[in-house]
């Protein structure tokens, strides 16, 4: 706990928030318009339609709209482009707010441009529902020339760090690069109009503020990062994801191009703007603190802004009493715990890896979203939301007066982390010493690790029967890469720590500038689970233990002389054998996704007793097209198969990183709920059941019960996970297998020890959340795969519940997925948030396991 505030702390306990909703705040129009404490989502069930796509006409003119621009270093400042209007929607849910729906920004920003010669729109990629995504750019003119100039500093500062810290004319003239990221979640709609607001003002004001910000700083907005959301009303993009939580995975175009600008523009400040927390709250956050920051940096800078912010949003003179406006809060300062910057999944915690040296989730106070939207008159929601719009504005205008007073720090703090990361330099533990004039850092507050030499994905990865693939290698390498890590390959076998590795081995050298990126991707993690009691989001993640590839860290040795080439992109690693039947094994997701596209296609597929696919020659055209498009190997076999693979569809109850990741595999998926059963289901489209969420066989009326129970009862399996799945298998009957619920809270990366065919081949890691396992076996139940032994977490957050149940020592040895003839039960998280690569096979195979002989049609759907 914090002994060292110098104000009261007021302690947040997230735990209590589930019971607590906003919408029991939001029934009188002149209250409070939001907790005082972020409320915590978790992921709800999928549909087949989260949120708006385009139509047809908008779809196809933002696959065609130009983006060039985005990358185009050779033109000046401003490079305008007139953006093609979007068809008028009444029903775009902004326009009961009074804020801006999304077809009227493009004519917004046409405007604009026509303003004067600060403004400039690319198109910097598309959502997942077809619109346009816009990066505005607003800067003092620049040639050419100039343009150059500029990209050459940046390049310097991340390249040549310590070369950039002394170099007098990046002191002098390099522009300081400020982000601002409005609308990640599309119910929070009002930081997109106040950057609006904000970009029409800097387009024509003439006072010496402005022209110095703007001569001496590039401001980028991307003025709604979930087009989707907006205009449907959801927190989500169209594909269902949360993508405030997407950044380590980045499975969603939105997210990819969020990432990409923050490669590009390499922000030294960002915002990011959110809702709806009453009083304003404006990070840094509470312990624990991201481990591979430069936190020092991050704090000194991110707290000094914090109060900028706080001063210009209480300024504004809302009261409680008058407006229902509380005073802004900085939860580093007022609050205990509850609201972390642990995992890079949220869009500032992934910016300070890019060299971002002041990022801020700010939470605007007065909630227009869900119950309020619904229940509140439309004359309250306008004033909530103009309010909002307010909060924001000042929010934006101090920051751009902190970049504009301090930019020449923000840029050699920059340098710094750039800097530290080259030269393998030691982290600097905060304290009041190293990060003067914030009050009460204590030791609560120190989090930092241990950088290794280098890590190695072995050239042999692929090889041998209980290796990882070298689809799953060269997979994370191509991540790694897309994220701006720096890979390297070897040319020839060379040694390293008292190890010979083979020719082809991926290297990443820990002494890049972006190395804390690199550690957060490659490392296991940490068990924070002592270090506070409740975490806001999910506290482990490991590339290397989740994604099936083998990632050794080297601590010591030297990289001088060593045989390696800087890479762009994996090394195709796809192979189909000469001559004779192929084999694929199915122990990574591609390689179920080469599968099916063969069974979509009508290939005859046979399964071996090893799990692995059985190819006939005279299909060695489709593998040899499988092969290249999934990056798989088909080796020649003398095996003939036993079972006959046909095409499964599915229906799933399921979340929708989940869905997703099933139609990544080719599976062909029909979303259900019970709703949807209710409704009448034809079950003749499918084959197997899959259930996570959503699905209560009590709430079935008596028809859809009746019809699910058929389904089952002529043979169809039913793969389920957690608590919703296994409740379903308990309701039915299929598998004698009581759950037993952890901590639902916990979360992480977990040991597991595989022992049956459904897991066979795949990594011995997981990932949990609210972990479930399995006793009481019945006869005939065969335990797929157990949590390892000893304390199984290796990386997250997992404490026993309050009664000392439900922790990973209760755990410990336990069945964690179980199968028999009709079902299989999954007590693991094998396909959350699309994240766990390496796990997604073991639900593919359950699901080949439970479905009928007779399944399928074997031949391509329409």
């Amino acid at each position: 706990m914090r002994t060292t505030r110098t104000v009261p702390a007021r302690p947040v306990l997230i735990a209590t928030l589930a019971v607590t909703t906003a919408g029991s705040l939001l029934l009188t129009a002149h209250t409070a318009g939001a907790d005082p404490q972020p409320p915590v989502t978790r992921e709800g069930p999928a549909t087949d339609r989260h949120a708006a796509h385009a139509p047809a006409s908008a779809a196809e003119r933002a696959l065609t709209a130009p983006t060039a621009g985005i990358t185009d270093t050779g033109r000046g400042y401003p490079r305008e482009q007139v953006l093609a209007p979007d068809p008028v929607n009444p029903a775009d849910k902004s326009v009961k707010l009074g804020l801006t729906p999304y077809h009227a920004i493009a004519p917004k920003l046409n405007a604009l441009q026509r303003l004067g010669n600060r403004v400039s729109v690319e198109v910097a990629g598309r959502s997942a529902g077809g619109h346009r995504l816009y990066l505005v750019t607003v800067t003092a003119p620049e040639s050419a020339r100039q343009a150059r100039a500029q990209d050459r500093m940046r390049e310097l500062i991340e390249n040549a760090p310590a070369r950039a810290a002394k170099d007098p004319a990046i002191k002098a003239g390099y522009k300081t690069p400020v982000f601002v990221n409005n609308n990640i979640h599309g119910n929070e709609w009002e930081g997109t109009d106040a950057s609006l607001k904000l970009i029409e003002r800097l387009a024509t004001a003439d006072d010496r503020k402005t022209r110095d910000l703007l001569s001496h700083s590039r401001l980028y907005f991307n003025i709604t990062a979930n087009p989707d959301g907006r205009i449907a009303g959801t927190r989500a993009n169209a594909n269902g994801f949360d993508m405030n939580r997407d950044f380590v995975t980045a499975s969603q175009p939105e997210v990819r191009a969020m990432r990409q600008i923050q490669i590009d523009k390499q922000p030294a400040v960002m915002l990011d703007l959110h809702g709806y927390v009453n009083g304003t709250l404006i990070e840094p956050t509470t312990p624990p603190h991201g481990e591979n920051y430069e936190y020092d940096l991050f704090l000194k800078n991110t707290y000094a802004n914090a109060l900028r912010m706080e001063t210009a949003v209480n300024g504004l003179g809302y009261t409680h009493a008058k407006d229902g406006v509380r005073p802004a809060q900085i939860p580093f300062r007022d609050q205990e715990e509850g609201w972390d910057d642990w995992p890079p999944i949220f869009t500032p915690q992934y910016a300070a890896f890019h060299g971002t040296v002041a990022a801020h989730t700010v939470e605007i106070p007065l909630a227009v979203n869900n119950a309020a939207y619904t229940n509140l008159p439309e004359s309250e929601l306008r004033r909530r939301s103009a309010i909002n719009v307010d909060v924001a504005g000042a929010a934006l205008r101090a920051t751009l007066d902190f970049v504009r007073t301090h930019r020449t720090s923000l840029v050699a703090d920059q340098i710094e982390v750039f800097r530290r990361g080259a030269a393998g330099a030691d982290q600097v533990p905060v304290s009041e010493e190293t990060v003067p004039g914030v009050p009460g850092i204590g030791p609560e507050d120190v989090y930092t690790t241990n950088f290794p030499r280098a890590y190695v994905i072995p050239a042999d990865a692929g090889t041998g029967g209980s290796q990882r693939s070298a689809t799953a290698a060269a997979r994370l390498v191509d991540h790694l890469l897309a994220n701006d890590v720096r890979v390297t390959r070897a040319t020839h076998a060379f040694r390293l720590a008292g190890r010979t590795y083979a020719r082809g081995s991926y290297v990443v050298d820990m002494r890049q500038p972006k190395r804390g990126l690199a550690n957060v991707l490659l490392a296991d993690g940490r068990d924070i689970s002592d270090k506070v009691s409740v975490m806001y989001d999910i506290s482990g993640w490991s590339l290397g233990r989740l994604w099936g590839a083998t990632v050794e860290p080297v601590t010591s040795g030297s990289l001088y002389g060593a045989p390696l080439r800087a890479v762009r992109e994996a090394a195709d690693v796809g192979y189909f054998a000469p001559r004779g039947d192929l084999r694929l094994r199915l122990d990574d997701p591609q390689e179920i996704a080469a599968l099916n596209s063969l069974l979509r296609h009508g290939v005859p597929v046979r399964q071996a007793a090893d799990g692995s696919a059985i190819v006939p020659a005279s299909a060695r055209s489709r593998a040899v097209v499988a092969a290249r498009t999934y990056d798989v190997a088909f080796d020649a076999t003398r095996a003939t198969g036993t079972t006959e693979l046909r095409r499964l569809r599915v229906a799933a109850a399921v979340t929708p990183g989940e869905l997703f990741a099933l139609r990544e595999m080719n599976f062909e998926v029909t979303p259900v709920s019970t709703a949807v059963l209710n409704a009448g289901f034809d079950w003749s489209t499918a084959d197997v059941l899959f259930v996570s969420a959503g699905l209560d066989h009590g709430a079935l009326n008596s028809t859809a019960r009746t019809a699910l129970d058929a389904f089952l009862d002529a043979g169809h399996g039913l793969v389920g996970r957690g608590t919703t799945g296994a409740d379903l298998n308990a309701a039915t009957g299929l598998l004698a297998a009581k759950p037993v619920e952890g901590n639902e809270d916990a979360n992480g990366v977990a040991r597991v020890v595989n022992s049956g065919p459904v897991t066979s081949g795949t990594p011995d890691h997981g990932f949990v959340y609210a972990p479930v396992w399995f006793a009481d076996l019945g006869p005939g139940v065969r335990v797929e795969q157990s949590y390892a032994t000893g304390n199984p977490l290796v990386s997250g957050h997992w404490r026993p519940s309050e009664d000392g149940s439900g922790g990973p020592a209760q755990a410990a040895g336990q069945a964690c997925v179980v199968s028999g003839p009709q079902a299989v039960l999954f007590g693991t998280e094998p396909l959350f948030r699309d994240h766990p690569k390496g796990q997604f096979a073991q639900v593919a195979r359950a699901l080949i396991t439970v479905a009928p002989a007779s399944s399928g049609t074997g031949e391509e759907s329409g």
